[in-house]
């Protein structure tokens, strides 16, 4: 029974909307024991060369074998399920192959010891795309995330997860500029609203939190500590010395300095759009 490798960003088995989890899903079948990379139970000869090999379960392999294990250049057909076509070494995916699966998901890139790693892009049944950087199955380093309502991120990424700093439209035309944590807007940030409002600030796990500046869009501003997205303490130019409620402006302001400079860092983000298409 062979696993295919996949990563904790991109799960064929759930609809996916831009979240993920580590799992591996397995080819089933009740008398053959065959995970990528290990020996089977039944004791088979040592093949060289060209061959196929059947399974109880219905899969198939077709391609290069080198002492009993894929390696070469091979299909590995998963019954009723997909198929992975591509590069093998010692029994695992490894250089470059595609990935396609029944329900209309798609993998075509780059692998390293039976797992994404490297550059690829994965397209998702859903009509969500992922494109970039790989490491150990996951979306990890730089990317760009494109989903079927029309958000789109560009930015950094740690074991699947938006995490660094990145740019995200949002499909009502919001967009945020800034620090990622965890999926997360987290950290410092400068999100314009498409109605024209504006906040420069901090942000904690999604919301304004933190010192931070709104400007409307007709000019007016609404400065201080904010809480839970909403402002909680206003500030004030020259608050009473020694008192522990007050919020000096000019924190906010070199608060907002911050969210400006993280700002463009997500949008000075390498993109690595060649590097995927070479691989």
């Amino acid at each position: 029974m062979l696993l295919r490798p996949l990563g904790i960003f991109l799960d064929d088995h759930r609809d996916k909307r831009c979240s993920n989890s580590s799992s591996a899903a397995t080819a089933g079948g009740p008398t053959i024991t065959w995970t990528i990379g290990s020996k089977p139970r039944i004791e088979k000869s040592r093949l060289f060369g060209e061959g196929v090999q059947r399974y109880s379960n219905g899969d198939v392999y077709e391609g290069e074998f080198y002492q009993g294990r894929f390696s070469g250049s091979g299909v590995y057909y998963f019954y009723l399920s997909g198929k992975y076509e591509g590069d093998w070494v010692d029994g695992k995916y490894d250089g470059y192959g595609v990935e396609t699966w029944a329900r209309g998901s798609r993998y075509r890139g780059q692998y390293r010891q039976g797992l994404r790693d490297g550059y690829g892009v994965y397209r998702f049944y859903t009509g969500d795309v992922y494109s970039g950087e790989w490491c150990g199955g996951q979306s990890h380093g730089y990317g760009v995330q494109t989903c079927e309502d029309g958000s789109r991120y560009v930015g950094e990424f740690k074991r699947g997860m938006k995490h660094g700093f990145g740019y995200y439209r949002f499909r009502n035309g919001d967009t945020y500029a800034g620090e990622y944590f965890a999926d997360k807007m987290h950290g410092y940030g400068v999100y314009h609203f498409a109605n024209g409002h504006l906040y420069e600030g901090a942000w904690h796990e999604g919301r304004k939190q933190g010192l931070g500046l709104y400007t409307f869009r007709n000019g007016e501003t609404q400065a201080g500590h904010w809480n839970c997205g909403a402002l909680e303490v206003p500030s004030t130019l020259n608050p009473a010395p020694g008192s522990s409620t007050a919020v000096s402006h000019a924190k906010v302001l070199n608060v907002v300095q911050e969210a400006r400079r993280a700002g463009k860092k997500a949008l000075d983000v390498p993109r690595v759009d060649d590097r995927v298409n070479k691989a």
